[in-house]
């Protein structure tokens, strides 16, 4: 057997390993009762180890050595690329490190869940300084083996190959930007009217079967999936048994619609992913920049574009049995439309998204650094609110605990949500400008077009090129701000 075919072996195994820990973290969020947390916290623990001692074989760098040499195809070559990332970083991490971690974002998971129900960050501090330090060691162990900043290693795990200073480019354009087009943006529909939500109750079943029934319009699979209910919204599982969550407010059925089209985008990603690479490192997402472009092109550029609303609010109208002024498609459109200075992050909109995005990557960068410490983060997050949105949060809950990110330990993930948004907006024209019928088709709510084309140039790729080549072959492009700046223009002052 040739090294290229035992790597393959090793990767099959990590794969079916981190299958099963996807599981588990569902569960946790979704079903498990708190009073399994100690245990779950060790089974993660366990298997997070297992993957790792994988890696630290002794054979397993010869195998890439010699695998180098050997004559392999395209996909063959972009997977050993693939491991050999996933090699380096595995190899610049001790063990015990990986399972501390591990054990930390457990435990400090429920207890963010604990501290967002109380509205108090005292109660998380002490456990989100363990993670915080954990993963300050993890981060300077695996610059020192890359030779990058501490920041870019993280970076390097949720996006391969960004760089903090390719995002402060991207993001010192949008800062410039964005302010005084929010302003024009907000005058705007204070003369021209902001749409008013439709008055509830909006019950709970009937808005899981409204976003069901719209998971289906755009292709997903139930029978490769489900979708569930969790404190905060997100997409685990694996390719073949992907897990949706979403959350409802029975006074508004928008915020659940849109959280459940936002992850259905996810879940395509991970569904159409390529069968034949299933289980290697090239057969995975490209990155997280490419997956929340993924979501927010479907949320953002589809679901909230004039010619979704006309499809779906009169399915929406009838689920409800909606009448009067405010179930009008003006009204809706206006609604949907709406922007405005909040304090959530998940339920913001287009506009006001990426300075939501801008604050946590400047936060979680001083608190990597060690600039700013985790017992001051509620003073410096309210301040970064009122610097970049004008507002200034009222409570913890609606401040500085709305976020599972940190507490699980993703720093570095941030700032992919903006870069998806960047690539969501190159990708949806360039889907315009290849389909001459997308238009028409989205109207009379026929998906499988656009679908198939993201299946073409984004979710059949996998990791085969990196996020730029990827959007460049796609669109001509590599990430700017252009296309999302004109998107933003397109409809919210000219629309």
């Amino acid at each position: 057997m040739s090294a290229y075919a035992k790597l393959e072996q090793l990767f099959h195994k990590r794969s079916v390993l981190s299958g099963a820990s996807a599981i588990l973290h569902w569960d946790n969020a979704v079903m498990m009762p708190d009073g399994g947390a100690e245990s779950r916290s060790e089974q993660l623990a366990t298997l997070g180890l297992m993957s790792h001692e994988l890696l630290k074989g002794p054979a397993v760098e010869n195998w890439l050595e010699e695998a180098s040499s050997e004559t392999l195809d395209d996909w063959q070559t972009a997977n050993l690329k693939e491991m050999n990332n996933q090699w380096r970083h595995g190899n610049a991490v001790d063990g015990s490190l990986v399972e501390a971690l591990s054990r930390a974002t457990s435990q400090c998971e429920m207890t963010w869940r604990a501290a967002r129900e109380e509205n108090d960050f005292s109660v998380l501090q002490e456990e989100l300084e363990k993670v915080v330090s954990l993963t300050q060691e993890m981060a300077l162990a695996k610059a020192e083996a890359f030779g990058v900043t501490a920041y870019d290693a993280l970076l390097d795990q949720f996006e391969p190959g960004c760089t903090a200073e390719v995002i402060d480019v991207l993001f010192d354009d949008l800062g410039a930007f964005l302010p005084g087009f929010l302003d024009q943006v907000l005058e705007k529909q204070r003369v021209n009217g902001r749409g008013e939500k439709p008055e509830g109750p909006f019950p709970i079943e009937v808005q899981r079967d409204l976003g069901e029934a719209f998971m289906r319009a755009l292709t997903f699979d139930f029978n490769h999936g489900r979708l569930d209910t969790s404190h905060h919204p997100f997409t685990g599982g694996t390719p073949d048994d992907v897990r949706l969550t979403t959350r409802y407010e029975e006074d508004d059925f928008t915020q659940s619609l849109m959280g459940t089209l936002h992850e259905t985008g996810h879940a395509l990603y991970e569904q159409n992913l390529p069968l034949k690479w299933r289980h290697q490192p090239v057969g995975q997402a490209r990155g997280m920049a490419m997956h929340e472009s993924q979501s927010l092109l479907i949320e953002m550029q589809l679901s909230r574009g004039s010619e979704f609303l006309q499809y779906a609010i009169p399915i929406i109208r009838d689920a409800f049995k909606g009448e009067g002024e405010n179930w009008t498609f003006a009204n809706l459109k206006q609604f949907y439309h709406r922007v405005e200075r909040g304090f959530i992050r998940v339920d913001a909109d287009e506009v006001t998204y990426p300075l939501h995005v801008i604050l946590r990557y400047r936060l979680e960068k001083a608190l990597l650094s060690g600039d700013l410490k985790v017992k001051d983060l509620p003073g410096a997050w309210n301040e970064g609110m009122m610097s970049l949105l004008g507002v200034t949060p009222p409570n913890d809950r609606l401040g500085c605990l709305q976020d599972i990110h940190w507490p699980g330990g993703a720093i570095g993930y941030f700032p992919t949500y903006t870069m998806g948004a960047l690539a969501a907006a190159q990708l949806f024209e360039a889907a315009r400008n290849d389909l001459s019928d997308m238009h028409a088709d989205i109207r009379a709510g026929k998906f499988e077009p656009l679908v198939d084309w993201l299946k073409k140039h984004v979710h059949q790729m996998g990791s085969l090129k990196s996020t730029d080549q990827m959007l460049e072959d796609a669109t001509g492009k590599k990430m700017g701000t252009e296309a999302f700046k004109a998107h933003l223009t397109d409809r919210y002052l000219k629309g």
